[in-house]
């Protein structure tokens, strides 16, 4: 080994340097992260340095680095993302070494953020370029979903920063899902530990060139997976080099304005096999709903059983009925924004769509209260600002404190579903409530212990915990739990 301070060569294994006394960074035994001589343990992996001393366990939740590098090549099911800073070759001709630096980490650090945060892994940083993975080496079932989620944060969050003065950072962002070989294949340095080898590491590099500045372009396979989760552009088939057939490919412009998560991702519903007496248990809660006792059922189950088909099949055998039916959708990524659920829902029903104006938008507010509140004056002041709408200069601004504020807009939500209530039965399906944040939670509370003509649908996962705190906040009776 050579000492990086008066470059004389050293017995392997040295600390220190003989000749100059300069400390000596050595390997990690475990994943080969170089550290200063003095380190006990591995600052990447926790790895102990010293004989006898055992490393501390990793939290229970987060597998040890060395668990997940190092291990034996898999066959995986993946969605991988490149990403690749646009402009970069100009930049370097007009910027300063170091002020080029500074702005590629700047890239590469947003990249990284927004990856790790969706639950991806960065695997590779390819100069001023970003290869992530989602899947691998932990698998979700959503991951292209979440890939899709952490491009359209990264577009999102490089327009937010400066890095340098007179820099704009733009990014092409290409998407592909598909099996792969991945792991330590050749087992020759760090940065072939997780290289994913397949068609679609090489598609999702096509498809980041094929993008323009700012986009998402992703893979038919992709678009398979998450349905209708997104709005897109449809960019029809293109041949791209390197691939014998032309590929179908889309840009993903904003994540969509869904009713249900699960119809988004299904074309065709599945038929609904053995669940008669499920369904009946559900219609005859209705039946007593419409009589003007209030009913809540809770369908909780493990993920994949059949709740939202079941309560899809309710609605579906509910549809000739006169009944007015409200969907509200949790969100994984929503689950600390107060209230998401419910916006999301007055946003479909008011029809508002991303293109349109702050004029337009605040006009069809008013046309769909217009149909649920008797005081349009006091309620547009109220759901405007939840909804991000200025309120122009025919409304005059509440000055309330927060806590005046949200007892005034959980009042009006009550108002309005009582109102809702006197015209004809309502059906409210809480999709996905395990992912619902506090505030959402706290209204259907105080809904359910309302005297009124409405079903409430809960529908979760089986996790304890949340299933506890679903019956708690609806009152449920035993005969409604199943």
């Amino acid at each position: 080994m050579e000492c990086p301070n008066c470059k004389a060569d050293l017995p392997g294994g040295s600390k220190y340097c003989g000749n100059c006394g300069t400390a000596l960074r050595r390997a990690c035994p475990s994943c080969g992260h170089a550290m200063p001589a003095g380190n006990r343990f591995c600052s990447e992996c926790g790895t102990s340095l010293v004989a006898g001393v055992l490393a501390p366990s990793p939290p229970a939740d987060r597998p040890a680095l060395s668990a997940l590098t190092g291990i034996a090549a898999q066959r995986r099911h993946l969605t991988i993302m490149f990403c690749d800073m646009v402009g970069s070759s100009a930049l370097s001709t007009c910027l300063d070494p170091e002020e080029q630096r500074d702005v590629v980490s700047t890239f590469q650090a947003c990249c990284t953020s927004e990856v790790k945060r969706f639950g991806g892994m960065v695997a590779q940083y390819l100069g001023d370029g970003v290869l992530a993975y989602f899947g691998y080496p932990i698998a979700h079932e959503d991951d292209a979903e979440r890939a899709m989620h952490a491009g359209l944060a990264i577009l999102e969050g490089i327009g937010k920063s400066n890095p340098a003065p007179d820099v704009t950072l733009e990014a092409r962002i290409g998407i592909a899902s598909g099996v792969v070989v991945v792991g330590d294949l050749v087992r020759e340095g760090l940065t072939q530990e997780n290289a994913a080898i397949g068609e679609t590491t090489n598609l999702a590099a096509r498809l980041q060139s094929l993008a323009e500045p700012n986009t998402i372009v992703i893979s038919s396979e992709t678009h398979q997976l998450v349905g209708a989760l997104f709005e897109y552009r449809d960019l029809g088939k293109r041949a791209l080099k390197g691939f014998a057939q032309p590929v179908h490919v889309r840009q993903v412009l904003r994540p969509g304005n869904l009713v249900s998560r699960f119809e988004a991702r299904r074309q065709t519903p599945s038929p609904l096999l053995g669940r008669d007496e499920d369904l009946n248990l559900l219609l005859r809660r209705w039946q007593q709903a419409k009589t003007g006792e209030g009913r809540v059922v809770l369908i909780t189950g493990e993920p994949g059983i059949g709740k939202s088909r079941l309560t899809l099949a309710l609605q579906e055998r509910l549809a000739a009925e006169p009944h007015t039916r409200l969907v509200y959708q949790g969100s994984p990524y929503h689950q600390d924004s107060a209230l998401y659920p419910v916006i999301s829902q007055l946003v479909r029903a008011a029809g508002i769509e991303h293109e349109d104006s702050q004029n337009q938008k605040l006009a069809k507010l008013e046309t769909v209260l217009a149909l649920t509140v008797e005081d349009l004056k006091a309620a547009v002041p109220l759901f405007a600002p939840l909804l991000s709408i200025p309120l122009g200069s025919q409304y005059v601004p509440l000055d309330l404190t927060p806590l005046r504020r949200k007892e005034r807009t959980f009042n009006a939500l009550l108002d309005q579903l009582k109102l809702l209530a006197t015209r004809q039965p309502v059906l409210m399906v809480l999709e996905d409530a395990h992912w619902f944040d506090p505030t959402t939670l706290e209204i259907f509370s105080r809904s359910s212990r309302s005297r009124l003509s409405a079903l409430l649908a809960y529908q979760c996962c089986s996790l304890l915990q949340h299933a506890q705190n679903l019956l708690h906040v609806g009152q449920a009776t035993p005969a409604s739990r199943r």
